[in-house]
């Protein structure tokens, strides 16, 4: 390997020289030296023995090699003894590192964004607290210097030459699996940007308040969108920031100039310009199934031209050779003949011979210990065992002697050894596994030593601990006192030349499952006759081994043909070989051993300690067998050994890889034939790749208990093209991958078992580590502690990689280190690569002798818990059979859209309540026309009634207020606006008061004098800095002339802090109502028209947006009517309330519907709950409330922090059976999950089961559905309504604008729960509010929709809001939504546009008199939709699959910006553990919504922003994100930047 893969005219080179070489290939491939370093210091090595031509690397004028190191496995001919001075230079072994570092070198340098993380998360242990990791293979099978990797899994021919074949890697276009949106390569023609019209600009599409809001800019295209009105903020209820300055979010449109974050998206944004894969022809998928694409085959993947290929015929036993007729014959010989003979010696961690088994010691134990199991273990008087009964054999990899012997004693006893490996936690990596195979295998008895036993974790009664998944199991311990020496007279009637089992090797699959090979006694007797003629063994021989000698070819090499033949086996202990890695070079020095077994992983550690070694010889060697199954790179470790080791005696012909697997033990022994890897086992063409099958006697003969998978791998009958079958005896497949190439040799270039099919092309997980082997430097991971494997991510693999990084490596090393290996597969080997992890050192699964435990790395990796130091997800390069994206048709106009409905025998999608003037009379409504009138009558006519109870967190009453006093106190406020604050009719007075009855007083003292009140929510004094420029700005936009607060609001209003955050200079008149004095004022103000503003409604929408709606004297007065005809208030009624009062139907609640029905509301602020949860309740129960409202973030608080306090609650005489409706108030849909929660939870503490129901109300309509439950009258008369029907419907129908209903269970269901129902006409019980009328709009052409149709809800009712209020008085907006008419139907009715998407639909089910009734299903909000491929997604149901990825998932917010998704994620967890939620993230969406997360943001709990109701406020939590105020743990931009991906974390 020295010279990398050149040929030498001349003479071989001197020792010194290739010594020299061998030593630069180490600093190279340890980091040492930079690759231009080593190129020249290799060419001045060289200039003496290869001259060079111009400009043209030598490396590649070879011709008429394969392009790739392939492992011989076996030949049809003897063995033809090798050159000792070159190699096959057919064969080298280094042109796939020569490719990989000419593929990069294509590649520009250029500066990319490197990963950043807080800092808490990139503070590591120190690197003094690491213990250095063993550099053991990614699985037990790999571990060289330089591995090259496969390029194809078709075979090129090879007799072409290696520079067109780089050419093709090198210029070929980057992974053939392309994505929706990626680049070119980087030295390519850059394609052209995509225009305006196709840019996605994310969520800037609003729809009745767009304008206020600035839209996002483009900035995939440079274009912005300037808006004409900038959008007020709000600040959250949460105590962490919110608000952000006018000034901040005025520049660049909402993006700072100076945000790191947002300057990173521009530059990342940039890669998303240039489609990688030409546009589709069809885009419009017209259906509510939504296709995944089918991979159609590479029409450039080469195609097998070569003939079918023939049945190889391996080299035959010789007959009549003399020797035992069995192993145990051999053995009794051996042990009776040479008893002093040395069968083994062990050796322990210092290298020293701790024993050493004789012959006739092992013939002597192993009959103990069959008597022992025969005769001494019984049950029931009865013999425990008997013949053809499993025996778990458990012995560490330290005592070879003690297995040997218990290996050896089944057999005498015919029973069927099962070795398996200690077990050492109840968690080990497979045990559990493990653990099945025993109970299929029917193991009652396991084997061990006294040490051993020792060491196993113990019960509390003392005995060994049952494992996870294990049987029960007895423990016999085989030393020598617990066994019984048996009679002279006494031997063993054992059978071992038949078919009958003689052992059970255990094998994992790639799958983590564990499956037992069982191998009869013949197949046993012939497997050591065959490795004894192909190996040459002769009498007392010595073997070196480091394998593991319970299984595969250390047992076949080291227990039983070694025992055949009379052999001393010296066993090196992988504990040993971590100390000093040259030990088993020593032992072959010291006992002089003739044949050795090894791994490449052995040899490669020998190479990095040999350095000042100059006193071994290897000379003593015949055979080193290089036992690495089916590993196509261990040659490369050849190469490297034999160029340093050759001066040291090693001749080139010693070194002899193999392949082999537990199901044909050694291939090649007979007859040998190559087959189809899928479906019918056709023959393979010569030039094709495909599965090794073997015919032989020395195979394995079944998978113990699964007879159905025995039958396809062991009995296997490959047949010709024609379908003729080539023998009339079975095949066995190997599980090895490989061809017979060029003088019938077998080539095995991989295992079966780390195939991946991505797409429609295989890759194996051995060639891709190669690669990220080839790439240099390697300083910043383990070398041999990377694992490859793939998942299944949207009915595709997916291949990820997985490596240990050093702790001394830097963030930027490592990133650079793993863009370039991404770059190197996606070149290589045509296919992107799905997530790239480095996790710290020493945390990755190991298997038994090292390596890694890829099948439990896996598993952690799908849980979450493999906890990565740094991550780059590549999904937009991998995932490329997303469903097309979707375009619309020319929409159908309204009248074809009714005429359509009316052919299908669907009826309009409109339902309305009870018409008013049928229920009250006229007088009486005309009395209570104003509130300001009803409150002075309430006073006068019964002064003393109470109406306000106000409760802290004690549950103690701090204030009341009954129609008296509240009427007194109103005259004081107004008095006092009069004449301290000077204002006139219809001026604006901003209420800043907390949650109490001083704000309900204030309220109807502006209503006194003729102003108009808005309620503020106060300032927190903890986080003035955001939240005191939103009350600011409500007092500006809301044009307040006066502000009216309590005394301490009024002094942190005027402090030092407010200055810093506010201009405390321009607030208008501001009033304390603490110590007004008690004057009456002159006369109460009465309006002169219904239609007269009485207050304005400042909320915040769900998307963030804050804005005012007008609320008239008149639409006061009927919501109040409707709310107490539907839940029947009266003044006898007590409800209580637990609903912040500034906003929506949490504000009518609070201040109005009291006054206006009578009844007493127990007012409880939700801030109180956060130092007493269970106040609410207690109230209820305390005040035996029938009625209660709340809210979700209110409902959610009593579920999670009374979750285990129910007992409590009970004991302290909560009793919540009084409840008929508990209401949920939100602008949302409703949250089936939590209300069945509370219902469930606290139905232990008598809450009714239908006593939860929802609301639904938005801005232009406060109060839509009400759902109360059994109440007055109607609960007497029986006349309720029935049960909230809930119906499931396909999430893929709703992102194209439509319903279709499923069974609950189905794929894709979406539950909904009505807001509301409607029963027949002139019936008593209405659930929509009475004089609301309710139609579905379609969004775009505004025309009626048929029942079950999705579309926009429209509300006509006298309580709507009649408009916006804007700072310009802009009535644009109010004719849009609050004037909206039908386009085709019913064009004289007004209504309001909701803003909200929804159905109605009749149900099966009926109330009391029979009649069916319709039910209104909110879906979401229209304006926090996301259009992404053409489809309307709900943010609700991608948050859910989120928050249902992984438990330390506490929460969940998504928005767009531009054409990314972005998903933040609160983290309730450790911060080291943030970087597992990234790959769940993206694997949950991709798998349930069909989209590939752009961005993903890990945050602390708390971060995203909340309004009062609950509901998350994402375009607030999007600019957040965009002015780099969230603080954030971690954040991964899943973007593709190069023909890889390019993943930056910030």
């Amino acid at each position: 390997m020295a010279d990398r893969g050149c040929p030498l005219e001349a003479a071989p080179l001197p020792a010194e020289v290739r010594e020299s070489l061998a030593e630069l290939e180490l600093e190279l491939s340890e980091g040492d030296i930079t690759q231009k370093g080593y190129e020249k210091k290799r060419a001045k090595l060289l200039a003496r023995y290869i001259p060079l031509l111009q400009g043209v690397d030598p490396c590649l004028q070879t011709e008429n090699r394969i392009p790739g190191p392939l492992m011989t496995a076996g030949t049809s001919k003897p063995q033809k003894s090798r050159a000792t001075n070159s190699r096959d230079e057919r064969f080298r072994s280094d042109v796939h590192t020569e490719a990989v570092q000419a593929a990069l070198a294509k590649y520009k340098e250029r500066k990319m964004p490197m990963p950043s993380k807080r800092r808490s998360v990139l503070v590591h242990s120190s690197v003094e607290t690491y213990t250095p990791p063993d550099t053991s293979s990614a699985s037990e099978d790999e571990g060289s210097l330089r591995r090259p990797g496969r390029l194809t899994t078709t075979l090129l021919q090879s007799h072409t030459s290696v520079e067109p074949w780089l050419d093709r890697v090198i210029q070929g276009s980057s992974t053939s699996s392309s994505a929706s949106s990626t680049s070119s390569h980087l030295g390519g023609r850059p394609a052209a940007a995509p225009s305006a019209t196709t840019a996605l600009t994310g969520l800037a599409a609003h729809t009745h308040i767009a304008d206020l809001h600035s839209a996002p800019p483009d900035v995939t295209t440079g274009l912005v969108e300037h808006s004409q009105y900038e959008c007020p903020q709000v600040a959250s209820v949460r105590g962490v920031p919110r608000g952000y300055s006018r000034s901040v979010l005025e520049t660049a449109d909402g993006v700072p100039v100076n945000s790191r974050v947002s300057s990173k998206i521009q530059q990342l944004l940039n890669t998303l310009k240039r489609p990688k894969r030409p546009p589709l022809k069809e885009f419009f998928v017209d259906d509510f199934e939504e296709l995944l694409e089918v991979q159609q085959p590479d029409p450039n993947q080469p195609k097998p031209e070569g003939d079918q290929m023939a049945v190889l015929k391996g080299e035959p036993l010789l007959v009549g050779t003399p020797g035992p007729p069995s192993l145990l014959a051999s053995l009794q010989r051996w042990g009776t003949t040479q008893p002093k003979a040395p069968c083994l010696t062990a050796l322990d961690t210092a290298g020293k011979a701790t024993c050493t088994l004789t012959y006739g010691k092992l013939w002597s134990r192993s009959l103990k210990l069959a008597y022992t199991l025969l005769n001494k273990l019984t049950s029931k008087n009865d013999p425990l065992l008997k013949p053809g009964d499993r025996v778990a054999l458990v012995f560490p990899n330290s005592d070879p002697v003690m297995f040997m012997v218990a290996f050896y004693g089944c057999l005498l006893a015919e029973l069927v050894p099962v070795p398996i490996e200690v077990p050492l936690t109840r968690k080990d990596a497979g045990s559990q596994q493990v653990g099945f195979l025993l109970g299929s295998c029917g193991v009652t008895l396991a084997l061990t030593t006294d040490a051993c036993q020792k060491g196993l974790p113990k019960a509390q009664t003392g005995e060994v601990a049952t494992f996870k998944g294990w049987p029960p199991l007895a423990w016999l311990v085989i030393d020598g006192k617990h066994l019984t020496k048996p009679p002279k007279d006494w031997y063993p009637l054992a059978q071992d030349t038949g078919p009958g089992t003689a052992y059970i090797e255990y094998k994992t699959s790639k799958e983590g499952s564990t499956v037992g090979v069982t191998v009869s006694h013949a197949s046993l007797l012939a497997q050591c006759q065959a490795l004894t003629q192909a190996c040459g063994y002769v009498e007392a021989e010595t073997l070196t081994n480091v394998l593991d000698f319970k299984r595969d070819a250390g047992l076949w090499h080291g227990v039983l043909t070694s025992v055949m033949n009379r052999m001393h086996v010296v066993n090196i202990p992988y504990a040993l070989m971590k100390v000093n890695p040259l030990s088993w070079i020593q032992k072959v020095c010291s006992y002089k051993a003739r044949a050795a077994l090894v791994k490449s992983r052995d040899m490669h550690w020998s190479l990095l300690a040999q350095r000042g070694q100059r006193d071994v010889s290897l000379s003593s060697l015949r055979m080193l067998i290089v036992a690495d199954g089916a590993n196509p790179w261990s040659i490369s470790s050849c190469d490297a050994f034999l160029n340093v080791f050759q001066s040291r005696g090693l001749r080139p012909e010693v070194i002899c890889p193999c392949a082999s697997s537990p199901e044909a033990l050694t291939v090649a022994i007979r007859s040998v034939c190559v087959v189809k890897v899928d479906g019918t086992p056709y023959l393979c063409k010569t030039d094709e790749i495909g599965e090794i099958c073997v015919n032989s006697i020395a195979t394995g003969t079944a998978y113990y208990g699964l007879l159905g998978i025995t039958k396809n791998v062991f009995e296997t009958v490959p047949v010709t093209a024609d379908g003729a079958p080539v023998s009339d005896r079975p095949f066995t497949r190997t599980g090895l991958l490989g061809f017979i190439g060029p003088d019938n040799l077998v080539f095995v270039v991989g295992k079966l078992d780390g195939l991946m099919v991505v797409g429609v092309r295989r890759h194996n997980a051995d060639d891709v580590v190669a690669t990220a082997l080839a790439v240099e430097p390697m300083k910043f991971v383990y070398r041999g502690r990377i694992a490859v494997f793939s998942v299944t991510v949207l009915h595709d693999d997916r291949i990820v990689l997985v490596a240990e990084q050093r702790p001394d490596a830097s963030e930027e090393d490592s990133f650079q280190w793993m863009s370039r290996v991404l770059q190197a597969i996606d070149s290589i080997h045509q296919v992107g690569v799905y997530c790239l992890a480095l996790v710290p050192a020493n945390t990755l699964p190991k298997a038994p002798l090292g390596g890694i435990h890829i099948s439990e790395t896996k598993q952690r990796f799908l849980e979450g818990m493999l906890h990565p130091c740094n991550v780059l997800m590549c999904p937009h390069t991998c995932v490329t059979n997303l469903p097309k994206p979707r375009q619309k048709q020319p929409e159908v106009g309204p009248a074809s859209m009714i005429v359509g409905n009316l052919v299908a025998g669907k009826r309009i999608a409109q339902a309305s309540g009870r018409e008013l003037t049928h229920l009250e009379d006229s007088d009486q409504a005309r009395k209570f026309l104003f509130l300001a009138d009803v409150l002075q009558w309430r006073a006068h006519t019964t002064p003393d009634h109470p109406l306000f109870l106000l409760l802290n967190a004690k549950g103690t009453v701090t204030s009341t207020a009954t129609c008296i006093q509240l009427h007194k106190r109103a005259e004081r406020v107004a008095a006092a606006l009069v004449e301290k604050g000077r204002l006139d009719a219809g001026d604006h007075v901003a209420l800043v008061y907390p949650p109490g009855v001083d704000l309900i007083a204030a309220f109807y003292g502006c209503l006194y004098c003729g102003c108009v009140p808005v309620t503020v929510r106060p300032p927190h004094p903890q986080n003035l800095g955001t939240t005191l420029p939103t009350v600011k700005m409500i007092v500006e936009v809301s044009k307040s002339a006066c502000v009216l607060s309590t005394q301490a609001i009024t002094r942190l209003l005027k402090s030092k802090e407010a200055a810093a955050a506010v201009d405390v200079r321009t607030w208008p008149t501001i009033l304390d109502t603490d110590d007004i004095p008690k004057k009456k004022l002159a006369s109460i103000f009465r309006p002169p028209s219904p239609d007269v503003l009485a207050y304005l409604d400042f909320s915040v929408s769900t998307t963030g947006i804050l804005a005012g709606v007008k609320m008239s004297h008149a639409a006061t007065s009927a919501l109040c009517r409707s709310i107490k005809l539907q839940c029947e208030l009266y003044p006898s009624r007590q409800i209580a309330i637990c609903l912040d009062p500034y906003c929506g139907l949490g504000f009518a609640l609070w201040c109005l519907c009291s006054v206006y029905s009578g009844h007493q509301s127990v007012l409880v602020p939700p801030l109180e709950l956060e130092s007493n949860v269970s106040l609410w309740l207690s109230a209820v129960s305390q005040y035996k409330a029938r009625v209660t409202f709340c809210s979700y973030s209110v409902m959610e608080m009593c579920t999670k922090g009374l979750g285990a306090q129910t007992s409590a609650l009970r004991m302290k005489g909560v009793n919540l059976s009084c409840v008929r409706t508990c209401m949920v108030v939100a602008e949302e849909r409703p949250r089936i999950a939590l209300t069945q929660s509370f219902s469930k939870l606290f139905k232990d503490l008598g809450l009714p089961a239908r006593a939860v129901s929802t609301t639904f109300g938005c801005r232009v309509n406060v109060a839509i559905c009400l759902q109360p439950n059994r109440l007055g009258k109607l609960a007497e008369q029986g006349t309720a309504g029935p049960d909230p029907t809930t119906v499931y419907v396909d999430m893929r129908a709703l992102r194209h604008d439509r319903v279709r209903l499923v069974e609950r269970g189905s794929p894709h269901s979406l539950p909904l729960m009505e807001s509301g129902k409607v029963l027949g006409a002139g019936l008593s019980y209405l659930l929509i509010l009475p004089g609301v009328k309710v139609i579905i709009a379609h969004t775009e052409t505004k025309g009626p929709l048929g029942d079950s149709h999705l579309g926009e809800i429209w509300v006509s009712s006298p309580h709507n809001a009649t408009g916006y209020y804007t700072v310009y008085g802009e009535e644009a907006l109010h004719a849009d939504h609050f004037n909206a008419r039908l386009s085709f139907g019913d064009t004289q009715t007004i209504w309001a546009r909701t803003g909200y998407l929804g159905f109605l639909r009749r149900t099966e089910l009926t109330d009391a008199s029979g009649e069916r009734h319709d039910a209104l299903y909110v879906v979401g909000s229209l304006d926090e939709t996301l259009e992404l491929r053409g489809m309307r997604y709900h943010p609700i149901d991608i948050e859910t699959s989120v928050i249902r990825a992984h438990r330390s998932i506490a929460e969940c917010a998504v928005f767009t910006w531009t054409n990314l998704l972005v998903v933040v994620v609160e983290l309730d967890g450790l911060e080291q553990d943030a970087l597992d939620l990234v790959a769940l993230v993206t694997n949950v969406v991709l798998e349930e919504h069909y989209l590939v997360v752009g961005v993903v943001v890990i945050v602390d709990p708390g971060v995203i922003p909340i309004n009062s109701r609950g509901e998350k406020q994402r375009m607030h939590l999007r600019d957040g994100f965009l002015a780099d105020q969230l603080d954030p743990i971690y954040v991964a931009y899943n973007i593709s930047g190069f023909p890889g991906v390019l993943n930056v974390s910030l």
